[in-house]
């Protein structure tokens, strides 16, 4: 073949380097011949499917060969009530990444840069290079995001038209006030869209967190997205959504694809969003797994990183790519993060009691045996 096929891609998209997932079970469990695998690393709810999602997706699946609601109005509308916003201030996506891409597709050219902070989720990097874009990454602070820096004439110009923050952040699990990102959009010019990714908001339950919601009304230029993914439990129906002014939604909703969130998500969502024992169960189930994985990790005198998430990343003494493999030969999935910057760490998923449990024993056994040393 005389053409090379890569070449004939955008330029953006032949920068990019595939996003890499969690180890799945089944291909863990194929590759070693072993059952029993537990799965620490995607953030994903372990006390699986809400009983009230689940009935909703039966009833719906008696129309499984018709087109969904490309609309998603009945979601919208509980949404809206629920949010206190209009409905025309909603996108849905295929999970929440996909209004991300729909953000960088609508505002981002080769001519224009998008600001990320270190250590932040990575699919931001990846829809901004998609483009053609930019990416200016601004240097952490205490692993977090530095929104002084961040809204610096350094970092934005007039070439700026995307600022993401990760609030929670993925996979730090830092965050920062809503008076910290009052004082971001007060200073940052209004050509620029503050896109305030919120997807493990439910889990932040520290006092000093709050919703960047409420400053939606304040500033024309601020998104914020959420998912179904996490504390509600459907990350494998992919669904989630933007809030934004009326004219940012219009733009995103003629980009999207027609029929981009299926007619099981849209029942199960709106089920779930009325099943609050199970977010309660969510909540509750993640703080105390969060004291035991903390109090784990202090008992081996390993650090970690405070997180207002249902993960956290500890820091391993020694080779962490070989304890990650040692992990997963003992059937334990978690997540190493070098991609975002941070090599000696690893990002773990906060699971049921006896999963937190078997992680902690298989780990302080490894690091007795010298495993990654």
């Amino acid at each position: 073949m005389s053409v090379d096929l890569k070449t004939l891609a955008l330029p953006g998209v032949q920068h990019l380097q595939p996003y890499q997932g969690g180890k799945p079970v089944e291909e863990l469990e194929r590759e070693l011949g072993i059952t029993g695998v537990i799965k620490l690393a995607s953030n994903e709810n372990p006390l699986g499917l809400s009983v009230i999602a689940k009935a909703a997706i039966d009833k719906a699946l008696k129309d499984g060969a018709r087109y969904p609601d490309g609309n998603g109005f009945y979601l919208k509308s509980k949404l809206a009530e629920l949010l206190g916003v209009d409905a025309k201030q909603l996108t849905l996506g295929n999970g929440s990444n996909d209004v991300l891409e729909l953000l960088a597709r609508a505002y981002l050219g080769s001519q224009h840069n998008a600001v990320v902070a270190e250590h932040a989720f990575i699919v931001y990097q990846l829809v901004i290079t998609a483009q053609n874009a930019k990416v200016v990454i601004v240097p952490a602070r205490n692993w977090g995001h530095d929104l002084s820096a961040m809204a610096m004439a350094d970092a934005v110009d007039e070439h700026t038209r995307l600022l993401f923050i990760a609030n929670p952040n993925n996979p730090t699990g830092t965050w920062v006030s809503l008076d910290e990102i009052d004082r971001l959009l007060q200073q940052v010019p209004e050509h620029v869209l503050v896109v305030v990714d919120e997807a493990y908001y439910e889990y932040a339950v520290d006092g000093e967190y709050d919703t960047a919601l409420k400053l939606i009304g304040r500033y024309p230029n601020l998104v914020v997205t959420r998912t179904f993914s996490k504390a509600y439990g459907l990350a494998a129906l992919r669904l989630g959504y933007a809030v934004s002014h009326p004219d940012v939604a219009d733009i995103l909703n003629r980009l999207r694809q027609p029929f981009n969130v299926n007619s099981l998500a849209l029942a199960a969502a709106q089920a779930v969003l009325d099943d609050s024992d199970y977010l309660r169960k969510s909540i509750e189930c993640n703080r105390q797994g969060y004291e035991q994985l903390t109090a784990g990790f202090e008992q081996l005198g390993l650090s970690y990183i405070p997180s207002a998430g249902n993960f956290i990343a500890v820091q391993i003494p020694g080779n962490v790519p070989a304890l990650y493999q040692a992990l997963l030969r003992r059937g334990i999935i978690v997540r190493p993060i070098a991609l975002y910057g941070m090599p000696d760490h690893l990002r773990i998923s906060i699971g049921l009691p006896e999963e937190n449990k078997r992680f902690l024993d298989t780990l302080a056994q490894l690091l007795s045996e010298g495993a990654g040393a």
